[in-house]
């Protein structure tokens, strides 16, 4: 499943390559693949429970970025009951992409993804990321299947990018609140709102996922339905640094 990055590449400056589910048997093809291809930076994940992977990661030089937690809920449960909620969830429109843009650079600056959390890519560049993920959720439906933003006192104060995993299951993708606007629901309108459009459509299942210190969001989940599921670590190998392998 490893690939090239072009989207990492043109970001970075750097020859990148992605495997999002490597295994302890899967590893060797991986590093040689990187190694035919000139890959300078391979970010990989394995399944938290493949420790056989992880180990073989550590040996060959990755450095450990983050641990990704996917959360599921089963769409035949009952919605919980709110209060009318204070904000305005709706479709996006085609003037909306600029404001949300401008909450996904305000929402994720600084954040602590695998792209932060390594000392060697550069700080802007990775904040540049989410912003550049969310503007093209807006305009493509290969990065998002429906955008929704959420209203509060007539401004766009929140996002979350829907994808079709298939016609049961449906993944929320990414998502953001602008920061001087937390703690109103905004998050919460959100993700119930996800829940009923992805059961609207005929999903049996919608999934998300996060960082594992990032409780907050997990918190909001929770409340609403959604159960842990699985989880993955994501590493980061720079092949410059690696080491010699056979």
């Amino acid at each position: 499943m490893v690939s090239l990055s072009a989207i990492d590449r043109e970001r970075f400056g750097i020859v990148t390559a992605r495997d999002p589910d490597f295994t302890g048997e899967t590893l060797p093809a991986t590093l040689r693949f990187c190694r035919e291809n000139g890959v300078q930076m391979l970010v990989a994940r394995c399944a938290a429970e493949d420790l056989r992977a992880a180990q073989g990661m550590e040996e060959a030089g990755g450095r450990l970025m983050d641990t990704l937690v996917y959360y599921v809920r089963a769409l035949d449960r009952p919605v919980p009951e709110d209060r009318p909620p204070l904000t305005l969830v709706r479709v996006l429109r085609p003037e909306d992409v600029d404001a949300v843009r401008r909450v996904a650079a305000e929402s994720f600056r600084g954040y602590f993804g695998h792209y932060h959390a390594d000392p060697r890519l550069d700080r802007a560049k990775c904040d540049e990321t989410y912003t550049s993920w969310a503007e093209r959720s807006c305009v493509d439906r290969a990065v998002a299947s429906k955008v929704l933003v959420a209203e509060h006192e007539g401004r766009v104060s929140g996002f979350l990018t829907l994808l079709e995993r298939g016609p049961e299951e449906q993944e929320i993708i990414l998502n953001g609140v602008d920061p001087a606007l937390q703690r109103h629901g905004i998050y919460r309108a959100l993700v119930l709102a996800a829940v009923q459009e992805a059961r609207s459509e005929g999903a049996r299942r919608l999934l998300v996922s996060t960082q594992l210190i990032n409780l907050g969001v997990q918190k909001t989940w929770t409340r609403v339905g959604f159960e842990l599921a699985r989880s993955y670590y994501t590493f980061h190998l720079w092949l410059d640094s690696a080491p010699p392998t056979s």
